[in-house]
């Protein structure tokens, strides 16, 4: 009988592959961080080719390191960075450019055109998404029309497009010998291509971003009995495991934190943040700059629905501090250097890399440090870091309470900058509530198994899953009110700053 299920997290800076037990435990992990290809401002690419054989990598090393084979396993779950955008020939496995990654601004002028058409309502309606450079249909589009031959392939059906769930589907199923062409239902609603309500593509949203349908993978729920194939024997995985789930990471995120009931709610801190509440089997329209979004589906049930709020530079920002900047030589190196002062001093850092997105939805911004005298140092731009990843998971929180009616009283916290003690207590700080992360803090992979395992019945409901959850760490907010409106205030203002700085047709 096996006893694990294996999850492959493909995020955005690396490749990680984990190993859950019956209760939810990590059982093991491998991880490898992939190539940020930056071709000029505001462009974000990956090799998908080099993420293949990153996963490859980590899932024998996980499995050789564990001693374990493909029987020892019930089931392999799929969880991606979601937006990225791969198109590749069936017939070759070759796929025709980079990947263009979630962050990339490069449609910029193409989404504004849609809006200045009028189309960008009848995406917002059946989307559930504003026309943004942040989703798939967009970066699909501007392929089509930039890479040469590609159009004519894809209307014969020979080239065929995927989030990087269905690239690494297709290449555990078979690649060119076979390969299932498949993507779940909360990847599909991240396109701008698919019918919210339906949960199908919608001709008419093709039509507005010019894809043929022969292109696009066949939508499947979230966790599936029928499964979305086998691993083959020839790769990585040395024999067949079933397929049993695939998820958006935050989606994954939101399963694996356990939030399936109406009115629960996770961040997730990871390259960005991403703010999720759970509102039910009916799709909610935001009036406050949030998506709509499908948050999971199980097997036959009626899809579950979110309001989502998406930060585009969180964690990247760390990452920036290091490789861009120099001033710390790793992510963990943060939390002292901001440590070293006793808070930012006067300074703010609003990290508009890619734009803001929720609940902004401003490509025209860029980033700033505002407030800087000859007193600062390295160290408070490494806090005023850390506060923007908090003051931008406020501004979401806020938009979100004016949305549903209800205020946050706990905040669910998972992913890798959990583990910055100083971050969660002015995440704390910033909102006034408690902030609490589960034992497990992967829950992003978490999820992923969970909803593999339940497609093959290693876990019989939900309720399993419920019973799994502990909580690992509390922080309690531990300034005033006044203070906390005295620092964010001083935030709306830098982010005012941001606003305006490219011209954006």
């Amino acid at each position: 009988m096996p006893e694990f299920v294996i999850a492959i997290d493909q995020g955005t800076t690396s490749t990680r592959c984990m190993l859950f037990d019956h209760e939810g435990a990590e059982r093991g992990r491998q991880q490898l961080e992939h190539t940020q290809i930056l071709p000029q401002p505001g462009w974000v690419e990956h090799n998908p080719v080099e993420i293949v054989e990153r996963f490859r990598t980590v899932v024998r090393t996980l499995l050789d390191s564990a001693g374990l084979s493909s029987a020892d396993l019930a089931a392999v779950g799929i969880t991606n960075q979601r937006e990225t955008t791969v198109v590749w020939n069936k017939r070759t496995g070759r796929p025709y450019y980079n990947a263009i990654v979630w962050q990339d601004t490069r449609t910029d002028r193409l989404v504004s055109a849609v809006e200045r058409s009028g189309q960008g309502e009848v995406v917002r309606q059946k989307a559930g998404i504003p026309p943004a450079t942040y989703f798939s249909g967009g970066k699909l589009a501007w392929l089509l029309e930039n890479v040469p031959r590609l159009r004519e392939d894809a209307e014969r059906g020979e080239a065929i497009f995927g989030t990087i769930d269905t690239w690494l589907i297709w290449h555990l199923t078979g690649a060119v010998d076979g390969g299932a062409h498949l993507t779940d239902v909360t990847n599909a609603s991240r396109t701008m291509l698919m019918n919210i309500d339906t949960l199908d593509w919608d001709d008419e949203l093709l039509g507005i971003w010019g894809v043929p349908r022969a292109m696009l993978p066949e939508i499947r729920p979230s966790s599936d009995p029928n499964l979305y194939g086998s691993t083959r024997k020839h790769t990585s995985f040395g024999g067949e495991v079933p397929i049993g789930g695939a998820l958006g990471d935050q989606q994954a995120a939101m399963v694996g934190q356990v939030c399936l009931r109406p009115g629960e709610a996770k961040n997730t801190y990871g390259t960005g943040n991403f703010l999720l509440l759970n509102t039910g089997d009916k799709p909610v329209r935001s009036q406050n700059g949030l998506l709509t979004t499908v948050c999971y589906q199980f097997g036959a049930d009626n899809a579950q629905y979110a309001l989502e709020g998406s930060i585009a530079v969180t964690g990247s920002a760390v990452q920036w501090l290091r490789d861009q900047l120099g001033i710390i030589s790793g992510a963990a190196e943060s939390e002292a250097l901001a440590c070293s002062v006793k808070d930012n001093g006067g300074i703010y850092f609003v990290p508009a890399f890619s734009g803001l997105f929720a609940p902004y939805w401003r490509s025209d911004a860029r980033g700033a440090i505002v407030g800087l005298s000859r007193f600062n140092t390295n160290a408070h731009i490494a806090r005023a870091t850390l506060e923007a990843i908090c003051y931008q998971s406020k501004d979401v929180v806020e938009a979100m309470e004016r949305d549903s009616g209800v205020r946050l009283e706990v905040l669910k916290a998972d992913g890798g900058i959990t583990a910055n003690n100083l971050c969660m207590q002015i995440q704390a700080d910033v909102l006034g509530v408690d902030v609490v992360r589960p034992v497990v803090a992967e829950t992003t992979a978490l999820g992923a198994a969970y909803a593999a395992g339940l497609a093959v019945g290693f876990w019989s409901s939900p309720e399993d899953l419920r019973q799994n959850w502990q909580e690992g760490k509390r922080w309690s907010p531990t300034i005033t009110p006044a203070e906390r409106e005295t620092s964010y205030a001083g935030w709306r203002k830098a982010v005012e700053r941001t606003l305006n700085w490219v011209d954006v047709d």
